[in-house]
């Protein structure tokens, strides 16, 4: 099994009393409770309040594109999430991939992007570092585009031992962001990442001659 990169208490913070951090679950997984209270805007302090936290480690994702083809390649793949939400289970995403320990975000969606895509990164230019949900988890995910070839991919891809069962797409970058604009892509580190290439696309491009 991968070992996840251990995660360090939060940095002191004067506006923050944590009266208490406990682990009532842990597992792939782990779940910690907090008893806290913190500054308000006027000054005084809240009441104490208990918060769990769902830790899972960062994340590490990127958009693959490819400046000559004007084309992107995107994933679709199963997620219980979305089907316990009670929406489509099938969504189409961009590579992404847990960061484990030792590792950098940089490694983590190269090797992602040979795993899920069957697509080698040449050059990442990075998108930015978001928090993803952060009312109950300390989750963040840092977002790169990479530059790829498109030419053939496709095809079913992804890692037996981990149950996956991964579609690549390979689109026009206009395509992607007409699904985008009818709301058929609603995976939220894919949508960050194409709304970015829409509005940094001519940079990009300027900068990937």
């Amino acid at each position: 099994m991968s070992t996840r990169a251990p995660k360090p208490d939060p940095r002191p913070d004067p506006r923050v009393e944590v009266r208490e951090k406990t682990t009532p679950f842990k597992g792939y997984f782990q779940i910690d409770r907090y008893r806290l209270r913190h500054r308000k805007f006027d000054g005084g302090w809240t009441d104490e309040m208990t918060r769990e936290i769902f830790e899972r480690g960062h994340a590490a994702a990127v958009l693959l594109f490819d400046p000559e083809r004007d084309a992107v390649v995107l994933i679709e793949q199963f997620r219980p999430g979305a089907y316990a939400a009670g929406v489509d289970p099938w969504l189409i995403e961009i590579v992404a991939g847990i960061i484990e320990e030792g590792e950098t975000p940089e490694a983590v969606v190269r090797r992602e992007a040979v795993e899920e895509a069957g697509c080698t990164v040449s050059e990442l230019h990075p998108i930015g570092t978001f928090l993803a949900t952060p009312g109950g988890s300390s989750e963040t995910v840092a977002l790169f585009c990479g530059r790829t070839d498109s030419r053939g991919a496709g095809g079913i891809h992804g890692l037996d031992h981990e149950q996956e069962d991964i579609r690549v797409l390979a689109l026009s970058r206009q395509e992607a962001l007409e699904r985008l604009a009818a709301g058929g892509i609603t995976n939220m580190p894919a949508v960050v990442a194409l709304q970015w290439l829409a509005l940094n696309y001519t940079e990009l491009r300027s900068i990937w001659k």
